[in-house]
């Protein structure tokens, strides 16, 4: 790296990128090799509930060596803050872009590569951004089924906040790592272009008070934005996660890869484990796609249908036809309420005496977790809104902790109902918004990680070998789950929700595999838009993880029933699984 301080520039150059800071403006150019600039606005916006972070000046920058790393850092006077610095710290093949501001408030939002500035008269007032050259994008967020990569002309976010409403699209990983990818070709797959840039929040979990990171493009400009909601204090001190900008990247999946690596290298993102008990790894069959199939047929609510009488057909289907899963995942609503946990004995009577009868045949049962659901719980132990009513779970409040400790012994206890594990979901139900309150301090993406957590170590104190299914595909939140889903296949409130099932599910389980190396997989299988799909989809599900099988009669979408050929398949995709499993074992 070479270091270069002229009148009007600071030069920094390794082999990877040119970077020109002015000293004059605040504005750099970052050059990397063989590739088009990128113009990067060394502005933040750390907005409050005092007011909307205006930069005022901006002092020339400053050189300082540290670690092998050249660091420069500029001096900016805030309009909210007492004072606030923006550095880059800059080792041979990476930019990291932080701000750190000193003074209180409750930060709103953080803009970072952008903001507010009046110090140029030439410019005018307003927000500025910066200018990636970026024609494709790589989010490992799954949003539209459609689609991997997208133009990065239009917004992304990544976060733990989604659902099936306008705008909320992005439910399937909550969260996604967060790293972006960007290329200059317009590139039709993300192998299909030979340099790409990457846009990669480096934190711990503990750092993730924010809801959501989101790319916000504009006109030809961008910026990064993260969401703490006025739910953050700032009283002294604070800095913003690294933002690091790495030119010159092969490959989006590698990038991801290496960002989980380096977040475990540097202490941010735990170990992933090894050990596992055998039956984690046998197919599963998840009563859901049924549910959603019979209530097509009747006309009644899914949820009604989680019934044992149901249960119990569906299983003998598979078995009159040699399917016979290894797992049973017992899905929604099995339960008198979704904040308790307490098992519905008119549904579901005797379900200890079940559970034990399916033991005894050699298989384990999972129930379905409803993350965040304040169904059946008592105000201090949710969080309120501003009128006081509960909103969600509060993984902070003592009386939700004890609330949780008691519902996994009695779920997952031997004296209890003796089940094996959860599958997790909702988990992009994440409270959001001003004027909630919990008890504790973390908010976001560290609340979600303290709600998993709680539930991850009640359930492993009741019983040891509990299996914990989420759709975290985060090296974040590699401690609180065993195995990832990768979700649902399709938005079923979008105008046209058919979308091919391999291409994208192909996509997931490499996002998980990348990000998080030997973590087991649940492929889910729903919802299937057609039988044509799913037939594709199973071939391939082998390859890809733990099967799971959401169907025993057809398919809920198209309404086409199953026939021999396709137990057929099940059984042949399931003996080829059978069959890597004990290679790999």
């Amino acid at each position: 790296m070479e270091v270069r301080e002229q009148p009007e520039v600071v030069i920094v150059e390794t082999d990877a990128y040119r970077l020109e800071v002015s000293s004059t403006q605040p504005m750099a150019r970052l050059v990397p090799a063989g590739a088009d600039p990128m113009r990067l606005m060394l502005l933040a916006a750390l907005d409050t509930d005092g007011g909307a972070d205006g930069t005022l000046r901006v002092a020339p920058p400053t050189v300082e060596h540290a670690d092998g790393a050249a660091v420069l850092t500029l001096e900016t006077t805030s309009t909210v803050w007492d004072s606030k610095q923006v550095r880059l710290r800059c080792t041979d093949d990476e930019v990291a872009f932080e701000v750190g501001v000193t003074g209180s408030g409750r930060l709103a939002q953080a803009r970072l590569l952008g903001g507010w500035y009046s110090g140029n008269p030439r410019w005018g007032g307003g927000i500025f951004h910066s200018q990636w050259p970026a024609r494709t994008l790589f989010d490992p967020s799954p949003d539209d089924p459609k689609r991997i990569l997208q133009p990065a002309s239009e917004p992304a976010t990544i976060g733990v906040v989604g659902g099936s409403l306008p705008g909320r699209g992005h439910w399937f990983f909550t969260p996604a790592p967060f790293l972006l990818a960007g290329t200059q070709s317009e590139a039709a797959d993300p192998e299909g272009a030979a340099q790409w840039t990457t846009l990669e929040l480096r934190c711990d979990v503990e750092s993730a008070r924010f809801t959501e990171l989101r790319y916000a493009p504009f006109l030809g400009g961008f910026s990064i934005e993260l969401a703490y909601e006025g739910q953050t204090p700032v009283e002294g001190s604070f800095s913003t996660p690294p933002l690091v900008i790495t030119p010159g990247v092969d490959d989006p999946y590698a990038a991801l890869a290496r960002h989980g690596e380096r977040l475990r290298q540097l202490g941010l993102a735990p170990r992933p484990r090894r050990a596992r008990p055998d039956w984690w790894t046998k197919p599963i069959f998840c009563g859901w796609g049924e549910q959603c199939r019979q209530a097509k047929l009747s006309g009644a609510h899914p949820a009604s249908l989680s019934r044992r009488e149901r249960y119990d057909d569906w299983l003998d289907v598979l078995a009159s036809h040699g399917v016979e899963p290894g797992t049973i995942i017992i899905d929604d609503k099995w339960q008198t309420t979704y904040g308790r946990n307490e098992p519905d004995t008119e549904r579901w009577p005797d379900l200890p005496g079940w559970i034990a009868g399916r033991h005894a045949d050699g298989q384990r049962v999972l129930l379905w977790f409803k993350a965040w659901d304040p169904e059946g719980l008592p105000p201090e132990a949710c969080v309120t809104d501003a009128l006081g009513r509960p909103v969600a779970a509060d993984p902070s409040s003592p009386a939700y902790e004890g609330i949780v400790r008691d519902a996994m012994r009695a779920m997952l206890g031997a004296d209890g109902l003796a089940a094996d594990g959860l599958k997790v979901d909702f988990t992009a139900q994440t409270p959001s918004g001003p004027g909630l309150s919990r008890t504790g301090r973390e908010w976001g993406v560290a609340l979600l990680h303290r709600l998993l957590a709680l539930v991850y170590r009640s359930a492993k104190a009741a019983n040891p070998e509990a299996l914990v299914v989420t759709h975290t595909a985060s090296p974040l939140f590699t401690d609180v789950a065993d195995m990832i889903r990768l979700n649902d296949l399709l938005r079923l409130d979008d105008p046209d929700p058919f979308a091919a099932a391999v291409p994208q599910m192909r996509h997931r389980a490499r996002v998980v595999a990348s990000v998080e190396p030997g973590m087991l997989i649940d492929t889910d299988d729903w919802c299937m838009p057609s039988k044509a799909e799913w037939r594709s989809y199973l071939a391939v599900k082998p390859d890809l993880g733990v099967p799971a099988l959401y169907y025993a009669t057809g398919i809920d979408y198209s309404g086409e029933a199953f026939d021999d050929d396709d137990y057929a398949a099940i059984r042949h995709a399931w003996a080829r699984w059978g069959a890597q499993r004990v290679q790999h074992d």
